[in-house]
């Protein structure tokens, strides 16, 4: 594998609404120079954990050009740029690519629970994407798009797709995909990343993954993690992470994407943790014992406001 050209924590940036469902931009720039103030080697946006299936087309647009603009290269930038269609997913891209992105991402093309595209066009889809612009590829293999991917075909899509070159792995028994990924595709893989708010990454990391793409509410934690694991201080790196691995998993298997804008909106970065309907708001009792922990931890997102 080549040296990677972005390593370390690019959490996924949330979007930010009102209490009336609006974007609320000054609030969506205050978490972005939180998540750079605590040491974010990148950014992603437009994720699913940005809610980027709630927005309109017209908004993912504006938060593309607001943000690209603000972030005015202090940090690179993806831009997840999924859809169904090949020929929006490439329009999509080309957007990204001249509002300034560093990289863009996408899923496997997928619609609801049991749409799905034959194996044989998956080829295809990524190659028409590829051909449209000359920036890296991020494949997310995440569980929602319900698309299998092996190993073996996002191997094979790195040796054959020009710009697809870094792959985000957040399925059952990521280390074992990354490893073997990275074993079959060679020098063809430049970013091999865990995602799931972290929680498998000292696993993901040992399997050859160059950091991680988490939620928004602990880039600082994580940033000195994967610093110190790099840096061969592994001790370290595994004493913090079973330190904040109950916050981790909090968030993983309770909160969901309302997490961390429950823990901004707490600390003053933001004035609402809204979500878009149908998306829920939080139950009392568990945002609080989500809090809970996070008070307990004292992350920086927790004094950033202060």
């Amino acid at each position: 594998m080549p040296d990677p050209t972005y390593i370390g924590v690019f959490p996924v940036v949330p979007t930010i609404f009102d209490e009336r469902g609006d974007l609320d931009l000054a609030g969506q720039l205050r978490a972005v120079d939180f998540l750079i103030d605590a040491g974010s080697n990148g950014l992603c946006i437009l994720a699913n954990y940005s809610e980027q299936f709630a927005l309109t087309d017209d908004e993912r647009e504006q938060l593309t050009t607001a943000i690209l603009d603000h972030v005015a290269g202090r940090v690179p930038v993806i831009v997840t740029t999924s859809h169904y269609a090949a020929r929006i997913a490439a329009a999509r891209s080309r957007r990204a690519q001249a509002a300034g992105a560093a990289m863009v991402m996408l899923m496997p093309p997928y619609h609801g629970a049991t749409f799905r595209p034959p194996a044989e066009t998956l080829h295809d889809f990524f190659q028409v994407v590829s051909d449209a612009i000359d920036l890296p590829i991020m494949i997310q293999d995440a569980p929602v798009s319900g698309t299998p991917l092996s190993a073996a075909t996002l191997a094979q899509f790195a040796q054959a797709i020009e710009h697809v070159s870094h792959f985000k792995i957040e399925s059952a028994g990521a280390a074992a995909k990354l490893r073997e990924m990275i074993r079959l595709g060679g020098d063809a893989i430049h970013g091999p990343w865990d995602g799931e708010e972290s929680i498998t990454l000292l696993a993901d990391l040992d399997a050859g993954a160059n950091g991680t793409m988490p939620s928004a509410s602990i880039p600082d934690v994580l940033r000195q993690i994967v610093d110190d694991y790099r840096t061969s201080r592994r001790d370290e790196a595994v004493a913090r992470y079973e330190r904040f691995l109950p916050l981790i998993n909090y968030e993983n298997k309770q909160v969901g994407l309302a997490g961390c804008k429950a823990l901004m909106q707490e600390a003053g970065i933001v004035k609402s943790e809204a979500t878009r309907h149908p998306t829920p708001a939080l139950h009392p009792a568990t945002r609080a014992g989500f809090l809970e922990i996070a008070r307990r931890l004292d992350p920086l997102i927790m004094r950033w406001a202060q």
